[in-house]
């Protein structure tokens, strides 16, 4: 079974695998706030559509400088 999308592609998109967590958590809370506050269910799970919301480039991040 393969797994889209791929951690090489993700990677691809992000600086580290910390970065892609927290993007990808902070996302699919609102994903499933949003499910909640409306009443419907997604067929897809919050965290896998977080993931391809990455890797299509829809959810993007800026990090700031370090001190």
């Amino acid at each position: 079974m393969l797994i889209y999308p791929s951690i090489d592609s993700l990677m691809q998109k992000v600086d580290s695998k910390y970065s892609l967590v927290v993007i990808a958590a902070k996302r699919a809370r609102e994903l499933q706030d949003m499910e909640q506050a409306l009443g419907e269910g997604h067929r897809k799970k919050p965290v896998t559509q977080a993931l391809e919301e990455v890797n299509a480039g829809i959810i993007t991040y800026h990090r700031d400088q370090e001190c």
